[in-house]
């Protein structure tokens, strides 16, 4: 949600028109409609659910193939792809703003940007949905603008060591868990084998039940957050706060700051070098999607498969979060590939001039798709919380796309920016923006 603004020389105000990177318009848009297939657990079951199928939604027949479906290619790859162009964002803003000699007054824009985002997310987080990501945008945003002097070759290696460090995290702690469930299985075989246990072998066979029961939530939680979004919006509210003040900061230091801000630092080198913007050759992206298909879509599958085979047992589900760890970036990279290719070719315009429109208005179509999404589960509207399977989440999905669709381009027929990027884009540059497009683009700011 993160591009360009400029307008004259030595002026600064939001991109237009033809100064905007079309083509990663349309990959902001394909990642705003893509988000929405995992957000929309979030939205419609209670939070465990996200991460534990058997949890809400059904685990068999159609119900389990879309679980794995989506687990596979999708589960985690539009928010990288998502957080690779925030920072390519902060690239193409910076660069345009220096080029026209505003110098210092570049990071005084992007930070004010960032700031106002800042409040944007915490609003949206308390106010209408948990599943907010723009804090975590804001705050780890904060650190991008030093980076942007740095070669493509050192923001690669960067955006990598720090993801790579979020999967080594993961894996220390998958391997501890299957080293508890491996010495609670040894201490099992031995009591049916009629030996007298040790408390060593008694202790770990606690600490194994013990990690599988915490693995899985409380009967009593499940039904305290479902009551809480069935009800009224004051008692869907007070879960919010309740779970959001100790959740910002664990998933930010725990999580994001390796997943959310390797992705970023990555697709600012990855913009260094043209990827997000088409000018790679045919054969250039052709082999980014075969290497990224061929590399993540095994690793991932293989994941999916040991975690149902297994009947989601924790120990194997945690060793699956590292394949998918780090499976989520050649995964993401093939989607970039491919959506870059049909830019390229100039085909299916049908369908990327919507995802185009619709990734210029990302940020009002991020909030809009969070109002309609909890208008249909929460009990302030049509209270469908817990309700559905997860076959049928996705005719939601798929309605909430056509509308954006369809609304988006017809929106920008007439407005320059959507309502939330108008909004933010004046509270920036500290000018009222001109909204409609009939409307004249005022002169330089004298204050920036």
């Amino acid at each position: 949600m993160n591009d360009a603004s400029l307008t004259v020389s030595g002026s600064a105000g939001p991109v237009l028109g033809a100064e905007r990177v079309r083509a990663m318009d349309t990959l902001r848009g394909v990642a705003v409609l893509g988000i929405l297939l995992m957000n929309i657990l979030a939205f419609a079951y209670p939070f465990a659910a996200s991460f534990d199928p058997t949890v809400a939604g059904g685990v068999t027949g159609a119900n389990l193939w879309i679980w794995a479906v989506n687990t596979a290619l999708f589960e985690g790859k539009m928010r990288a792809i998502f957080s690779m162009l925030f920072g390519a964002g902060m690239l193409v803003l910076t660069s345009r703003l220096e080029e026209r000699g505003l110098g210092a007054h570049a990071a005084d824009i992007y930070y004010r940007r960032l700031l106002w985002l800042f409040a944007f997310g915490l609003i949206h987080a308390y106010v209408i949905w948990w599943g907010d990501i723009l804090f975590f945008y804001s705050v780890l945003g904060l650190f991008l603008f030093p980076f942007r002097r740095l070669s493509a070759r050192s923001l690669i290696v960067a955006g990598v060591v720090l993801l790579l460090i979020g999967a080594g995290r993961s894996l220390s702690s998958a391997i501890e868990l299957n080293a508890i469930k491996a010495a609670a299985h040894a201490a099992d075989v031995a009591a049916a084998g009629g030996r007298l246990l040790s408390d060593d072998q008694k202790a770990a066979q606690k600490a194994w039940k013990d990690r599988v029961e915490g693995a899985r939530p409380r009967p009593d939680d499940l039904k305290r957050e479902t009551d809480a979004y069935r009800g009224t919006y004051a008692s869907a509210f007070r879960q919010r706060v309740g779970f959001l003040v100790p959740g910002h900061p664990n998933w930010l230091y725990n999580f994001f700051i390796y997943d959310i801000g390797g992705m970023m630092i990555l697709g600012i080198g990855l913009m260094k070098l043209g990827v997000f913007t088409a000018r790679l050759s045919y054969r250039d992206y052709a082999l980014l999607a075969i290497v990224g298909y061929g590399v993540g879509v095994p690793m991932a599958s293989l994941a999916v498969s040991r975690d149902i085979s297994s009947g989601f047992d924790p120990a194997t589900v945690a060793l699956g979060s590292t394949l998918h760890a780090i499976a989520r970036l050649p995964v993401a990279l093939g989607h970039v590939a491919v959506v870059m290719l049909v830019c390229k070719a100039g085909v299916l315009r049908w369908i990327t001039s919507p995802l185009a429109a619709v990734g210029q208005t990302a940020f009002s179509g991020y909030i809009l798709t969070s109002l309609i999404c909890t208008t249909i589960f929460y009990g302030y509207g049509f209270g469908q919380f817990g309700y559905l399977q997860r076959y049928q989440l996705y005719l939601i999905v798929l309605g909430v796309w056509l509308f954006l669709l369809v609304a988006s381009p017809l929106w920008l027929a007439r407005f320059r920016f959507g309502p939330l990027e108008w909004a933010w884009r004046s509270l920036t540059y500290v000018q009222r923006q001109p909204m409609r497009l009939s409307q004249s683009v005022p002169g330089p700011v004298a204050a920036l």
